[in-house]
């Protein structure tokens, strides 16, 4: 690559002998033995150098992207795949819901639905947050795949 050489000028000085100054990268010669056309020739090398590189750049980034978006969705299929087929419904007859991001079992005589108003029991969290006493949630979502113990949902909210 032309950019990282070193070398001499080498055009003829007045006494006829080559130029020692030392040029680099797109340059032909030093500035002072330098025609038009060569400052043009190194000017267009430099401009397709940098518009080569900004174009690699971008094109290794879109790709970069697509890559990503392509894992990410691949990622997002196998969470769904391993939540189907991990994902408990019920326990010895008692229908397994999720509220807030918490497992509870539920002994009613007719399911829950997502959406429906629940009595929580207090527990240290609650307690801290909300206070003493039983908390009102919502069903967020049906099944869990939390596998230790559940705690019971103390009773469904009337419906209005």
């Amino acid at each position: 690559m032309m950019e990282n050489q070193v070398r001499t000028c080498g055009r003829p000085t007045k006494s006829g002998n080559p130029c020692k100054v030392r040029v680099s990268g797109s340059d032909v010669a030093c500035g002072i033995h330098s025609t038009e056309q060569d400052r043009a020739v190194a000017d267009a090398y430099r401009c397709g150098y940098q518009e080569g590189r900004e174009s690699g750049a971008r094109s290794s980034s879109e790709s970069s992207k697509l890559r990503i978006t392509w894992l990410e969705r691949q990622v997002e299929e196998l969470r769904q795949r391993l939540d189907k087929e991990t994902r408990i419904h019920e326990i010895g007859g008692d229908q397994v819901v999720d509220v807030g991001g918490y497992a509870y079992r539920w002994r009613g005589e007719t399911p829950l639905e997502v959406g429906d108003r629940v009595l929580l029991p207090e527990n240290y969290v609650s307690r801290l947050k909300h206070g003493p006493g039983p908390l009102e949630a919502t069903v967020t979502s049906l099944g869990t795949t939390y596998q230790g113990p559940l705690a019971f949902v103390l009773g469904r909210m009337d419906r209005n």
